[in-house]
């Protein structure tokens, strides 16, 4: 124990119950070009408080069967929760974000292996005061992400999948955390036909703040539910 100490000493963290319910359309436009909308309603206390509000909207483009370029816009509120939050000052706060994607499948036995790396550009909202009623500045960051995800068919209607995606920012602005944050989740799913399919399970979030406290790393350690319903209109 004596060796733990030092370094529980330099780190301060939280632990949050979350709830994480998303829905995902791909409209069909052509044989290699599909869109996408996507809404994430992210819950604190599993579903009673806010913890995010997230809309994305983008083009796919499939290159090659076993490849797909994604390229989007996000628009995301981050609410005020935990009790060491993410913005110094304890309000909400707008991001305005601009990510690109390449996907690449593979096959590994019956199961499939997806490799998703996204690049993201980020304009985060700064308010000095809870008075304010506009955004002081906006504070430009830079993140790339790393997601490996298997899915493994159990009969032809259930699955089961695992993803563990990585993210690391980079270039100005950084702050205390070029590690960004780490995501686990694992999932059973229904698969009710080739366009629609819902999956849920447990998520695992770790974020490390970009600010200390007290002189001290911060963290969060967020747990907690997930669910995913896909719609693909082909």
């Amino acid at each position: 124990m004596a060796t733990l100490l030092p370094y529980a000493q330099t780190r301060v963290s939280d632990h949050n119950d979350i709830g994480w319910f998303t829905t995902t359309i791909t409209p069909r436009i052509t044989s290699k070009l599909s869109g996408h909308i996507e809404y994430q309603w992210r819950r604190d206390n599993i579903v009673t408080d806010w913890q995010q509000s997230l809309l994305r909207i983008g083009l796919n483009y499939k290159i090659h069967p076993q490849v797909t370029l994604h390229a989007g816009y996000g628009w995301i509120v981050t609410f005020p929760y935990s009790e060491h939050q993410l913005s110094a000052v304890p309000r909400s706060f707008g991001e305005r974000r601009i990510y690109e994607q390449v996907v690449v499948n593979s096959t590994v036995g019956k199961a499939s292996l997806s490799h998703r790396f996204r690049l993201e550009q980020r304009w985060l909202a700064k308010y000095n005061s809870l008075e304010a009623h506009q955004p002081d500045t906006y504070t430009y960051l830079n993140r790339i992400r790393y997601m490996p995800r298997l899915d493994v068919p159990l009969n032809k209607h259930l699955f089961a999948a695992l993803y563990d995606e990585l993210f690391i920012g980079f270039g100005k602005n950084l702050g205390e955390n070029v590690f960004d944050q780490n995501r686990l989740g694992i999932l059973m799913g229904y698969k009710f036909n080739n366009n629609i399919r819902i999956e849920a399970g447990f998520l695992n979030q770790i974020v490390q703040l970009s600010r200390e406290i007290d002189g001290k790393n911060a963290f969060q350690y967020n747990s907690g539910v997930i669910v995913n319903t896909h719609f693909n209109l082909f």
